[in-house]
């Protein structure tokens, strides 16, 4: 964006979220002079920053649903949003895949997305390192794996390092949690309400577990966390309980559990591997903000 004129012998400028502001000398001040903060052409900038920011985390957020819920996505959409920058950054470099017959990922003809074109369809590069293209009017829909579902991970993440990729959207970096197999001595139809690996994380105050929570991007329903997911086409949620007392008083983390649709809570064996993932993922966060007693609890 150009420099634009305004009183005083000012000219203001938005780089990217920030604005900018040069004198009648022509040098760039380090911060728009505070009488000039009610000026006309400074507020309208001020204004279609916050709409930016507002712009590029919405952006972020919808393709972290993409990802977490296994949505499919038309390429004629990504197609569409690429020219904006907002959209462009997060979505360049993440690793697509073609939908398979079945509704899951293709994984063997994935890549890191580079283009997105109404005609051509999606630039990619492939996971040889060659640059390819999925034509639209063989490919309509790609999926945005969620990490847990990407083989031999650690070498796609070197290879990504390799690139330089740099993805604007948490998906190969992404922490992930993998459901343990059971113990043989484990009683008959033990269900994942009796997952307590982050149970007992003391929070000085009820609130502050809450607002930790939702800070994250979680809701807080019922005394639980919730992160409400999507996994083979069927929609259930990951509930963590922080505790339903008064605000101000002292709580206990509990369980993590999953639940279907109708509110039954899944036994291990019925719990997809995005959905444990995400759910160790949302425990892990929020209780990472407990009363820490002493150092050696910490480094549990």
């Amino acid at each position: 964006m150009g420099w634009i004129e305004t009183s005083g012998g000012y000219a203001v400028a938005l780089d990217g979220t920030r604005v900018l502001c040069r004198n009648a000398a022509g040098r760039t001040l380090k911060q728009v002079p505070s009488k000039l903060k009610d000026d006309t052409e400074v507020v309208r900038l001020r204004q279609l920053a916050e709409w930016l920011e507002r712009h590029e985390r919405e952006c972020r957020e919808q393709v972290d649903t993409w990802l977490v819920r296994s949505l499919p996505v038309p390429v004629a959409l990504l197609a569409r949003v690429w020219p904006d920058p907002a959209w462009r950054s997060v979505l360049r470099d993440l690793v697509v895949a073609p939908v398979a017959a079945d509704g899951s990922a293709d994984t063997a003809r994935a890549g890191f997305l580079r283009d997105a074109d109404p005609v051509r369809g999606l630039g990619i590069v492939d996971l040889d390192g060659d640059s390819v293209r999925l034509d639209p009017a063989e490919v309509g829909t790609v999926l945005i794996p969620h990490p847990v579902l990407l083989e031999d991970l650690a070498e796609l993440r070197e290879f990504a390092a390799e690139l330089g990729v740099e993805q604007g959207a948490e998906q190969l970096f992404r922490e992930v949690w993998r459901r343990p197999e059971p113990a043989e001595d484990a009683p008959e139809g033990a269900s994942a309400q009796d997952w307590r690996a982050y149970a007992n994380g003391k929070f000085a105050q009820l609130r502050h577990a809450t607002t930790r929570a939702v800070s994250l991007g979680y809701r807080v329903r019922g005394g639980y966390a919730v992160c409400p997911l999507v996994e083979g086409g069927r929609q259930l949620e990951a509930a963590y309980w922080v505790g339903d007392d008064y605000p101000d008083g002292e709580t206990l983390t509990g369980s993590l559990e999953w639940r279907d649709a109708a509110g039954r809570r899944l036994p291990p064996g019925e719990v997809g591997p995005v959905a444990w993932s995400e759910g160790e993922r949302m425990a892990a966060l929020v209780y990472a903000g407990r009363v820490v007693e002493n150092d050696e609890e910490g480094a549990l």
